[in-house]
């Protein structure tokens, strides 16, 4: 079985995808590399900061990543059938937390990664401009030497490209998470949830 830790710590590298594709702006896949390299460079020059002060951390991957994730989309996902059955408060706290939850979990494995570990793919075909949502897809190399196939889905918004699911071995975090807190909130409700989400 593969063991999660190495492919969640270049998941931080990579899942923040993209600007307008056209004729002259880059591709998704492109600025998903460019980004990666951006963010080894950061952790090259501010480790000993970084290992010393996490929320440091956390603040380097949050610049980074709240441009071009889909927070609201991807909360939104998540939370399935209870979107709808919640209050516009408890939306925007599970969002927030849920985001948080992401961007403290990725870091904690930051500093672990290594420059050789992904390869984003070339993507079969033109980006036509009227397609509203794009895989880009990646190869991790575990610490193990085994190649696990790690997908970012992106979608067309606010005039740019946003990851909102990340795809690891055929497992959508999106799904993961929504079966996840379905059984959580039948047990312990949601707020419940919400609170565990804003302390992990």
């Amino acid at each position: 079985m593969i063991r999660l830790a190495p492919v969640l710590t270049a998941v931080a590298l990579t899942i923040w995808s993209a600007s307008a594709v056209a004729a002259t702006g880059p591709s998704p896949h492109q600025i998903i590399q460019a980004t990666a390299d951006e963010l080894l460079e950061v952790v090259k020059t501010r480790r000993p900061e970084l290992e010393s002060n996490p929320k440091a951390l956390y603040s380097v991957v949050d610049d980074i990543l709240r441009p071009n994730f889909d927070v609201a989309y991807a909360g939104r996902l998540v939370m399935g059938r209870y979107w709808p059955r919640s209050t516009p408060e408890q939306r925007d706290r599970f969002v927030t937390a849920l985001y948080g939850s992401l961007v403290r979990r990725y870091a904690r494995g930051l500093l672990e990664f290594r420059e050789d570990t992904v390869k984003v793919l070339p993507h079969s075909g033109l980006i036509s401009l009227e397609e509203d949502f794009v895989t880009v897809k990646t190869e991790v190399k575990t610490t193990e030497g085994t190649l696990v196939p790690v997908n970012y889905r992106t979608r067309w918004t606010d005039g740019k490209w946003k990851v909102f699911d990340v795809i690891i071995e055929g497992l959508s975090y999106v799904t993961h998470y929504r079966n996840l807190m379905g059984e959580d909130v039948r047990q312990k409700g949601l707020d419940s949830v919400i609170e565990e989400l804003e302390q992990s």
